[in-house]
């Protein structure tokens, strides 16, 4: 058994049994992937992928344990690593990580220049993806950690951090009718067509969890998985925009106007998700404070590993 094997079949999952693709990311060739599957499978006497003929169409039960440790030892052999950098006193390396359009576009940004400015050799990486991907970046390795809405806290391989409560607002056109409204309520926001998030994102089983408790069926004519997107079509005049209140900037929003829906809807919670008892370099650290001052390191550090 060797660290390629473990590379290999972990990568097969993450690129959905596709072994050309696999073969891209790791620099081999297919049937060098196909090899490597094969002798770790006969090293541990099981099958972990289901075949049919050549190809591989599924993981087996066994299959699945296998990878969960393996995903856990190339965690731990990285973490081997940035111990060896940190003890080096280098204030050096990499930090990935994975997060939602909306925290990578409107929350992040100073974090991030602050962080750059502090740490100008550090080479950072954004990954997004909605919640569910980030979170299985993540536990995978992929990232150091990831930053999204409630999501995070589903996964028992992850340590949750609250961060923030935020809640949502309505973007419309000027002139739009509900301008003239006073107060906002679910029954005028549903009689109009609704752009909002996916389905995949927390905010939006809030929303929809609002109007079921009123017994109201919204007309959610289009779903997407970043707030441009929303406000281009809402642009078009194709509907109304339920985003993020975050998403809304009074200087680069000029062409819409604002209606205030925080009262419409229960607040939802930002969280930062990190795998169980991973190693964080002390930059790693710092970001996590920068982002949310009252994650400081010892409290990391002792959620991680007790």
């Amino acid at each position: 058994m060797n660290m390629q094997q473990l590379r290999c079949i972990c990568e097969v999952v993450q690129q959905d049994l596709n072994l050309s693709k696999v073969a891209k990311v790791l620099f081999t060739s297919q049937p060098g992937v196909s090899r490597q599957v094969l002798q770790l499978e006969d090293e541990l006497g099981v099958k972990i992928f289901v075949r049919s003929g050549k190809r591989l169409v599924g993981v087996t039960e066994p299959g699945q344990e296998i990878i969960r440790i393996a995903q856990r030892m190339l965690a731990d052999s990285r973490g081997m690593k940035e111990v060896r950098r940190e003890f080096g006193h280098e204030a050096t390396g990499e930090l990935t990580i994975a997060t939602t359009h909306t925290q990578a576009r409107y929350v992040l940004p100073p974090v991030i220049k602050r962080f750059m400015k502090r740490y100008p050799h550090v080479k950072l990486s954004l990954r997004q993806g909605n919640p569910h991907e980030i979170a299985q970046m993540t536990i995978n390795g992929q990232a150091d950690f990831a930053v999204a809405t409630e999501a995070i806290s589903l996964y028992e391989q992850l340590v949750s951090f609250d961060c923030y409560q935020w809640n949502r607002c309505v973007l419309v056109l000027p002139g739009h009718p509900l301008l003239k409204v006073a107060t906002l309520t679910l029954e005028e926001l549903a009689r109009h067509p609704i752009i909002t998030y996916d389905l995949s994102f927390a905010g939006r089983s809030r929303m929809d969890k609002a109007f079921a408790a009123k017994g109201i069926v919204p007309n959610v004519a289009l779903a997407a998985i970043d707030a441009d997107v929303i406000k281009t079509y809402v642009r078009l005049g194709l509907g109304v925009g339920v985003v993020a209140e975050m998403a809304y900037s009074k200087t680069e929003d000029r062409a819409f106007r604002r209606v205030e829906a925080a009262h419409l809807f229960d607040p939802s919670v930002t969280r930062l998700g990190i795998r169980r008892h991973s190693y964080l370099r002390g930059y790693t650290y710092d970001f996590i404070e920068m982002f949310a001052p009252h994650l400081a390191r010892a409290v990391v550090s002792q959620a991680l590993h007790t």
